[in-house]
């Protein structure tokens, strides 16, 4: 099915329903909760930079790859299920993935449908979270995080000829995985790291020495934060090369963050991308909003902080990627615009700007 692209939304409309207190919802009727989508006050008051890239479902978490030249991007797809809302994000009860694609950032967008289902994944008990995509022996791979029979969260893996799906499932989780939010980047030299890892919901809080430990508790304000994890991965693309590892995450005079800088430390979203020579490693703060920026020689890291990629969207998760595309680069990100209701995203689309020194220009959602 063909739907229109962002650049053709009618914000004027969308400002309208808002202001009358009435819900801007998807054109095919997910959303039945009577309480939600009355957008927050500030939002009538705040020009959107970009607007949804669709309106007719929910989408979030975008990771965003050129294939075959063309814009794939793969959300997580919010639904209301029911699901009691809870700080551990039980609300986030997605039960499959679709598949968007576009020829150009203007253009229009195809819904390719569902390319993945809970039902279809014989190790996952429930909550199809943030996933990405990777190419590789002929062959696109897609990763996702679930959790498992016993609530546990673990990163699976499901293949495609086709990068828009439908994708077929492995009977088990990627041994040694766990938490949440799955990136796949491809360095210079054809190999493949995944990075993983959030906090919170996400568990990661429960993981030592990738040990699991079902009491393990999230960090105090003096303590050392959490750190995201990675492991290159074998050419099979299905498996771990090594153990699991802790990505060092810096200040600038080289220290790891305290749990209390949280506006800097690690939460959840790692994302990695390759800019002249650097590795970029993007990440959501969580509770204090901002998606920030590090930088590194290798793709292990450490990562020096550098700033604030994206301030504070409307809504309480933010879940980026980056991609380049005809020689400008892009940000993907998520707000709810349409909805008002955190667990009810819609992604959106901007320019992404370098500045000489090869830092990014902190982007403001609104204006």
């Amino acid at each position: 099915m063909k739907i229109r692209s962002s650049s053709k939304f009618n914000y004027s409309f969308a400002l309208a329903i808002l202001v009358l207190n009435s819900c801007n919802a998807p054109a095919d009727k997910e959303s039945k909760d009577s309480t939600a989508a009355v957008a927050p006050a500030a939002t009538v008051a705040e020009t959107p930079v970009s607007q949804p890239v669709v309106s007719h479902i929910y989408t979030a978490d975008p990771s965003a790859h050129i294939f075959n030249g063309r814009i794939y991007i793969y959300p997580s797809h919010d639904t209301v299920t029911g699901a009691p809302e809870n700080d551990n994000g039980d609300h986030f009860d997605m039960n499959d993935y679709r598949i968007l694609s576009m020829d150009s950032i203007d253009g229009a967008v195809t819904d390719h449908g569902v390319a993945l289902k809970l039902s279809d994944i014989p190790w996952a008990g429930k909550q199809l979270w943030a996933p990405d995509a990777a190419f590789a022996n002929n062959t696109y791979y897609f990763y996702f995080p679930a959790k498992d029979k016993k609530g546990i969260f673990k990163i699976g893996v499901a293949t495609s000829r086709s990068p828009q799906g439908p994708f077929k499932a492995e009977a088990k989780p990627i041994d040694g995985t766990y938490s949440i939010d799955p990136c796949v980047f491809k360095d210079d030299d054809g190999s493949f790291y995944l990075y993983f890892g959030g906090i919170w919901g996400g568990q990661l809080q429960r993981w030592n020495n990738n040990k699991y430990d079902s009491s393990g508790k999230l960090k105090q304000a003096e303590e050392t934060a959490i750190l995201p994890r990675m492991a290159k991965l074998k050419p099979d693309m299905k498996s771990l090369a090594e153990p699991v590892k802790e990505i060092k995450l810096v200040d600038e005079q080289g220290n790891l963050f305290k749990e209390k800088d949280n506006d800097k430390r690690f939460f959840e979203g790692p994302f990695v991308h390759k800019f002249n020579g650097k590795y970029y490693f993007s990440y959501s703060t969580g509770d204090t909003h901002n998606i920030c920026y590090a930088i590194g020689e290798s793709p292990n890291g450490p990562f020096t902080y550098k700033g604030i990629l994206l301030k504070p969207v409307k809504g309480w998760t933010n879940h980026h990627s980056i991609v380049e595309k005809d020689g400008k680069w892009y940000l993907f990100y998520h707000d709810v615009q349409l909805s008002g209701k955190t667990h009810l995203r819609n992604i959106k689309v901007t320019e992404l700007e370098y500045n000489p020194d090869g830092t990014i220009k902190t982007i403001n959602p609104y204006k």
